[in-house]
């Protein structure tokens, strides 16, 4: 693209006033009265209107996203950790139903249909009705209560804690020697891992079962059947259903899982065991040490942004904005939660970029995965409102997921060497071949969680056993694990914060692999239509902004055996 980006500030504000911060309910409601009183006589009354909400809503999610951030960043520091309470608890209830009073005066006017024709306000205007057919009063007080509860999980997760050789580790540090090449090393490691989230089990299922009633009561006020039903409108799935989520399993277990098999037992065989056990999953199967891919978080970010450069200078621009605002904190430590992410700042539309990095290859990958997020972020941060920037989740991980494939067009940069670029290529899709079926084991769990809310935990054991089953590899031998196989989910974050928030992935990689393979055809065309795909934000559909991309939005049985077929052959084209 080559183009030149400035160092953001924040735009001028046309409504607030620029010195505006949020601090309480009382500083921020006349502002909200204001919006509900305004006097809407002409479609330019309406337009400046929602541009005018817009910047509203944009101060409100970053001043909310900041919170978040230092609040993750430091889950010991009890300032943050009340700072984002307040905010959950005493000003996200009381703007709520001002949420519902704007969609429903944005519905309500007759101007309305006059911008439906403009770009981008037909996929908002479907949205607002979504929102107004959801909302309900009694719902505001529970979802105060879920995002309360669901803080509860990282506060366990970031607290869990190993020690090896004398020396305390986070999970996320000690899972790092299951790719080491002394196999009792990795067992042991592997042993102290589940025993300590096994300590906690009963608690995360305790507070798992209290944010599934919560939820199915959500449902049932808003008059959905079960949880899951609602989550499909709430989420704006307008192009799929879960029976689609339903076919995506089977082609799964039909298409994918065989591969699965093949690798395992070609992992066994290289590794030379009797059984393959779980702590041998991560190991090179050739015996050799772990790809290290950085040697900390400086020449990590280094690296990232020399890849994202060599790719398009645009992309590397985008990483070395974010490094220059204080926008990457990407190096695991004590009391920070776990996981990744890229959290959109709205109204500087600069995003920040948070993960645990040790020194692997999955580390890096994270990078690019969460950096193609931030270039989304970039690309249409200047897109008029605030909901066109906002593109569903099966978009935006496109994104991310599509960046991973793309990039390793610049591995080079974080392994010199050929063998361990060659190596850190094939890990990479075989990668993608154990994703998958994890991902349709997590998105089958939830349906069955949500469709029976009173299930016991019994029920739930023997459901996720079932599910894991169908799609793990028949070669893995988990003698004398049971407990930690029952428990395997909890270390599913998903699952206790975005319930629902999952399918995406699947979705999202076989795109991505639909992407790779235009790239690999044509390397300026093909990233050209993933950056004209990304720059639509949420002003098309689903299925043509991937078409805009130059790809299907299609989970068929056929269609994701051809993309199958095609990471199958450039697998065979890669001497490791």
């Amino acid at each position: 693209m080559n183009n030149v980006i400035e160092v953001p500030v924040r735009p001028t504000r046309n409504f607030l006033p620029e010195d505006f911060k949020v601090s309480t309910w009382e500083a921020l409601k006349p502002y909200l009265d204001k919006l509900v009183e305004q006097k809407l006589n002409t479609a330019a009354d309406l337009k400046k209107w929602l541009q005018h909400r817009s910047e509203l809503e944009s101060v409100l999610s970053e001043d909310l996203g900041w919170r978040y951030i230092r609040m993750t960043c430091f889950t010991e520091n009890e300032e943050y950790s009340k700072s984002y309470q307040d905010f959950v608890q005493h000003i996200q209830p009381q703007a709520a139903p001002y949420s519902d009073l704007l969609n429903k005066k944005a519905l309500e006017s007759p101007w309305l249909s006059q911008l439906e024709k403009e770009p981008g306000y037909d996929m908002m205007i479907r949205n607002l009705k979504k929102e107004v057919e959801l909302y309900r009063e009694e719902n505001i007080p529970l979802m105060t209560e879920i995002t309360t509860e669901t803080q509860k999980y990282a506060s366990i997760s970031g607290a869990m804690m190993v020690e090896l050789n004398g020396q305390e580790m986070t999970l996320q540090q000690a899972a790092v020697i299951l790719m080491s090449t002394d196999r009792h090393k990795r067992e042991e490691v592997y042993h102290k891992i589940s025993a300590r989230r096994l300590q906690d089990k009963d608690t995360l299922n305790e507070l798992f079962s209290k944010l599934v009633g919560l939820r199915h009561q959500v449902s049932l006020n808003a008059d959905f059947s079960n949880f899951r039903d609602y989550m499909f409108k709430a989420y704006g799935r307008f192009d799929y259903t879960p029976k689609d989520c339903f076919n995506f399993h089977e082609a799964i277990e039909s298409e994918v899982v065989p591969i699965l098999n093949e690798l395992s037992k070609v992992r066994k065989e290289l590794l030379g065991v009797p059984q393959l056990r779980p702590w041998d999953k991560a190991v090179d199967a050739e015996g050799r040490e772990a790809l290290k891919a950085f040697k900390d978080g400086k020449e990590l970010t280094e690296r990232s942004i020399d890849c994202f450069t060599k790719l398009d200078p645009y992309l590397g621009q985008c990483l070395s904005i974010m490094k220059s605002m204080g926008h990457l904190d990407l190096e695991s430590r004590k009391g920070k939660a776990p996981g990744g992410y890229n959290y959109p700042l709205a109204e500087i539309g600069v995003p920040f970029i948070f993960m645990n990095a040790t020194s692997t290859m999955r580390d890096m990958t994270t990078i690019m995965h969460e950096g193609g997020h931030a270039v989304h972020n970039f690309l249409t941060k200047d897109l008029e409102l605030n909901d066109f920037k906002s593109p569903p989740m099966e978009v935006a991980e496109l994104a991310s997921m599509a960046m991973e494939l793309i990039s390793m067009d610049q591995w080079h940069i974080f392994f010199p060497s050929e063998q361990d670029l060659k190596r850190a290529k094939r890990e990479q899709l075989e990668d993608i071949i154990e994703t998958l079926p994890w991902v349709a084991t997590i998105d089958k769990f939830q349906h069955w969680i949500y469709e029976n809310p009173t299930h016991s935990l019994e029920d739930r054991k023997r459901n996720w056993n079932n599910t894991f089953d169908q799609f793990a590899d028949t070669v893995t031998d988990w003698a004398g694990l049971q407990e930690a196989k029952d428990y395997l989910w909890q270390k599913q974050l998903h699952l206790y914060e975005v319930p629902f928030y999952y399918i995406e992935y699947g979705m999202a990689q076989l795109g991505a692999i639909a992407v790779w393979r235009n790239y690999k055809l044509d390397k300026q065309k093909g990233l050209q239509g993933y950056m004209n795909a990304l720059k639509l934000g949420y002003t098309k559909s689903i299925p043509e902004i991937y078409q805009a991309a130059g790809i299907k939005f299609d989970f068929s049985k056929k269609y994701i055996k051809e993309l199958m077929d095609f990471v199958r052959r450039e697998l065979g084209k890669i001497q490791s």
